[in-house]
This record gives C-alpha cells, structure tokens and sequence, in this order.
C-alpha cells in the first residue's frame, strides 16, 4: 500500500505506470495491425492469386473476342444464306417470265400482273424476306401482304423501286433496320411493272444478339466453376513451394539438415525443389569443412604459440639460454607462418584468378623438378619416365604441387629408398608422378589424406608439415580440371599421380 504523503517520485511512478501499459498495448495493436495487413497482402498479391488473375483476365478477353468472332461469323453466313435464297427466287421468277402457258396468254396488258399473280402463288417467303410487286408505279400486291416501316405501300422505298427501269441490287439502311432487296423490273407493252424480294435484317440482328447473350452467360458460368477449380489446381501445383518456403525458414546456421520433400516430375517446380536440395547439400558441406578447418586451424596454431608462451615466460638471464630460447620461437613463428601462408593459398585456390596458364613443355618441366627434388634429401632419386609434348597449364603450381608430392615422400622414407619423378601424355591427359618405396599408406588414410590438417594414423614419423599439403596438391590439380590419383601398399610405398587434362577448363584457358 501506498501512504497518502508519499514522495513525489512515488506519485510520479504511479502516474507513469497506466501510461506504460497503454504505451504497450499500442505496440502490440500495431504489431497485430501489421500482421493482418501482411496477411491481406499475401491473400491479393500471392503467386496463386496472380495465377488466377491472369486465368480470369485470359478467360475474360477470350470470351468478348469469341463472342464478336461468332456475331461477325454468324451475320456474314447469314447474309450469304440471304443472297443465295435471293438469286435462287429471282431466277425462279425470270424463268416464270419466260414461261408460254394459259397463264400467260392474256391481254398484253394482264402479261404483267399475271406473272405476278403466279409467282406469289407458287412461292412462300422466308422469314423476314417479303416478295413485293409494283405495277405502273403503283403498289399492287406483296407476300406477306403484311408491310411496315420502311416497305410500307406509301414508303419512300417503293416508289423510288417503282420508278427503275434496270435490275438492281442494293442494301438499304436505317437506323433499326438494314434492308437487303433485289429489284427486277418487268416490262409487257404498255404495263411497266417491278418485282423486289427484300430481307429485313432486324430480327436476324436480334437473334444472333440473343445468342451472343445466352453464349456470354454460358462462358461466365463456366468461367466461375473454372476459376474455383484453377485456384484448386493452383493451390496444389504451388504446394512445394510452400513446403520449400517452409524448409528455408527452418534452417539456421547451426541446423542444415531439413530438406524440402522431393517429388517426381520434371516440371520447374521439381527441378527448384532438387536444386535446393542440392544447394543445402553444398552449404552443410561448407559449413561442416569450415567448422572443421577453423577447428584443425586454431588446434595447429595453438600448439606453437603455447610453445612459444611458456619458453618466453621461463625465460632467465643466462645468454646461452636466451639464444637456444630465441631459436626455438623463431623456428615455431616459421611454422605458423608457413601454416598461414599455406592456408592462403587454400583460400586462393577458389578464386578465379588462382591460376597463369601458359604453354608448358612437360620434359623439360619434369628435368627441371628433378634437378630441384635431389636437394630435399638423401635418396635414391630416378626419372621413370620423361614425357614429350606441350600442356597448357600453370608452371609455378605444377612445381609447387609436386614439389610437394615429393617432399611428402622424402618424410616417409629412409636413406636407400627410391623416389621417383615421372611424366607423360595420353588419352588426352597429362600424367604427373612421384613413386616411393617408402612405408606406404593404409587402406584407411587414403581418402582422408587429402584432407586439411590430416596425417596418417599409422605412419611412425612425424612430419614436419601442418597436414595441408596434399590438400595443396588437390587444389592445384583441380584448378586444372583434373585430379589426383593414388596407388599405395603398406609397407610397399605409395605413387601419387596428378592427371591434367590436354583440353583444359574454359575458365582456365582464358586466365
């Protein structure tokens, strides 16, 4: 409880705390205003969404361009049916006209109206065509006797028909109707007379419109049931990559080991899932050889500096003690300097520009290496065999990695044990060798051999190296697109080959 005197910082407390709470529960309405809007966002502008965006939009267009391409379709077959019907009643009505029957044997003057009375006897027309003849400028009888608008007996139409003396084809028009008409004028004596067949379009415009509708609501109903199953269909077509984003999320620095479920296909999505898959596989790999090579790094760097630490520390007055003291740090800083400089080159070998090709002759090379290898100890050193031919290759790292090699060997054999250099060129490769007789490797060392910081587990010396170089020897083949090849008994001596491509990588060509 809180005295009613309290001090003023008590009181200020007091006051602050409701503002805390509110300033707080603001924070989290935000927070929360947040996610729901990045909710809403992800609901309108997912790939899924999208999809069907662009189905309906397809779907949509698709529909109004089929639509005009079945009105267009429709009204030209239309008229075509239109014109046929036209020629073919006309052609009926000139053979009528041309007819010599009691029918036609009348007065002169009844000639006319006699054609006309038979013609309309004979034949019905279509829907929407009217059969209409005028005689001496004056309407005079039409099948459907029915006429409106502009075929009205009084029309403009009309008359202006029954004034053509020579047969007229012709379309007609208005602003509700489009009348087709072929007009065949007729003249017996002194009876001038005019048969027209006209096609009123209006209620064919009318039908293909009405079918134009019920085809629209057709194709928006299906458009609807489409649209649900396409955002079905999407749903699970973009799954895997939902898992994907799921498996991306899981994974931190210390847990590489999720991987996104593969499935079979050879669709995109397939091919990304196993691409990432692959690609986990590569960083779990490097973060292993990192976390490894930090590990082994440190462990061998320790060991001198710890070395150097405790000679410095028991350093006394005496001189002889203080020089025999300096020469062992200086010996140990050497190690870890070649340590360091070692591990620079490993770096170095993933750079583009680790190596300078140049054309190199492999017998004089291998002459050279030989003359230079004889220094390193007391051996019996050979040339198995002295190869001729040009490689293109980096001759700096060549030495050095053979160099290597036969530094490797004159650590693992005594005085009176062969080392030999060879070298030669086929089936496309260059071949590198050193071959000793020395106390060989293990089953069991030779894939970790090449490993950084790794020794044998069975040689009975030590070397006086930091175990990177084989993995020296490694990088540099393989910066040449080749490899390294091993053959070795224990007890027996081991032959280590460097094997280089005569056609080298495009990249190394061009450093």
């Amino acid at each position: 409880m809180f005295k009613a005197g309290g001090s003023d910082s008590d009181r200020f407390n007091l006051s602050m705390k409701p503002k805390t709470f509110s300033t707080s529960s603001s924070q989290s309405g935000q927070v929360t205003q947040k996610k729901r809007r990045r909710g809403w966002r992800k609901i309108f502008f997912s790939i899924r969404t999208r999809i069907l965006s662009w189905y309906i939009v397809l779907m949509t267009f698709s529909t109004l361009v089929s639509s005009m391409a079945i009105r267009q379709v429709l009204l030209v077959n239309l008229q075509q049916e239109v014109e046929a019907y036209t020629n073919h009643e006309l052609e009926e009505f000139r053979r009528l006209t041309k007819e010599k029957n009691s029918s036609t044997q009348q007065a002169r003057k009844d000639n006319v109206i006699a054609i006309f009375n038979t013609f309309l006897s004979r034949n019905i027309p279509h829907d929407d065509t009217f059969f209409i003849t005028l005689v001496d400028g004056q309407f005079y009888q039409s099948s459907p006797e029915a006429l409106s608008g502009y075929l009205r007996a009084d029309g403009k139409l009309l008359k202006y028909w029954s004034g053509l003396t020579q047969p007229e084809k012709g379309k007609k028009v208005t602003s509700d109707d489009t009348i087709l008409y072929v007009a065949e004028p007729l003249i017996k004596g002194k009876t001038r007379g005019v048969f027209v067949i006209a096609h009123s379009s209006s209620n064919v415009h009318k039908k293909v419109d009405w079918v134009l509708v019920v085809f629209i609501e057709v194709m928006l109903a299906v458009l609807a049931v489409a649209s649900v199953v396409a955002w079905v269909v999407a749903g699970r077509v973009l799954a895997p990559l939902k898992l994907l984003t799921e498996t991306a999320r899981s994974i931190s620095e210390s847990d590489l080991i999720q991987r996104s479920p593969e499935h079979d296909g050879v669709d995109e999505i397939a091919e990304l899932t196993n691409t990432f898959n692959e690609m986990l596989d590569r960083l779990q790999t490097a973060f292993s050889n990192q976390r490894d090579f930090i590990n082994d790094a440190g462990h061998e760097l320790r060991t001198p500096i710890t070395i150097i630490r405790g000679h410095l520390e028991l350093l006394g007055d005496d001189p002889q003690e203080q020089r025999e003291t300096m020469e062992l740090v200086n010996d140990e800083l050497e190690r870890m300097s070649r340590i360091v400089d070692d591990l620079l080159l490993l770096a170095k070998a993933e750079q583009p520009n680790f190596l300078n090709p140049e054309t190199v002759d492999i017998g004089l090379l291998t002459r050279e290496l030989y003359t230079k290898v004889k220094a390193l100890a007391e051996r019996s050193w050979l040339i198995d065999d002295n190869g001729t031919g040009l490689i293109v290759a980096d001759r700096q790292r060549l030495t050095q990695a053979i160099m290597n090699l036969a530094q490797n060997a004159s650590q693992h054999t005594v005085e009176g044990d062969i080392i030999a250099l060879g070298s030669e060129i086929k089936n496309g490769n260059a071949y590198f060798w050193v071959r000793d007789t020395g106390e060989g490797i293990a089953l069991s060392d030779k894939e970790r051999i090449f490993e950084r910081f790794a020794r044998s587990l069975r040689s009975c010396r030590r070397s006086e190296g930091a175990g990177l170089g084989l993995s020296i020897v490694q990088a540099i083949a393989q910066g040449h697109g080749g490899h390294v090849e091993l053959a070795s008994q224990l007890g027996k001596g081991a032959t280590f080959t460097i094997v280089i491509p005569l056609d080298p990588p495009q990249e190394v060509a061009s450093d």
